[in-house]
């Protein structure tokens, strides 16, 4: 059963803000664009919404793993 428009217009807008959100966070870590260039909104068949990060360097992994453990102590 395919989805009604505005429930992908709703599922797209939420992504694209957390894909948006996300990327302005890997900049502002420093991380270059190639990292941050890959992190794309995407939105189920259902309607969900999701962003794909894509593959990404071990050593700024664990930079945003750091960054991500400092807002939690």
């Amino acid at each position: 059963m395919p989805m009604e428009m505005q429930t992908y217009r709703d599922g797209r807008k939420a992504a694209d803000d957390a894909a948006e959100a996300i990327r302005t966070a890997l900049a502002g870590l420093g991380l270059p664009e190639s990292v941050w260039n890959s992190v794309r909104p995407m939105v189920t068949h259902s309607g969900k919404p999701y962003v794909h990060l894509g593959m990404m360097r071990a050593d700024d992994a664990e930079r945003i793993a750091e960054a991500i453990r400092q807002v939690f102590k």
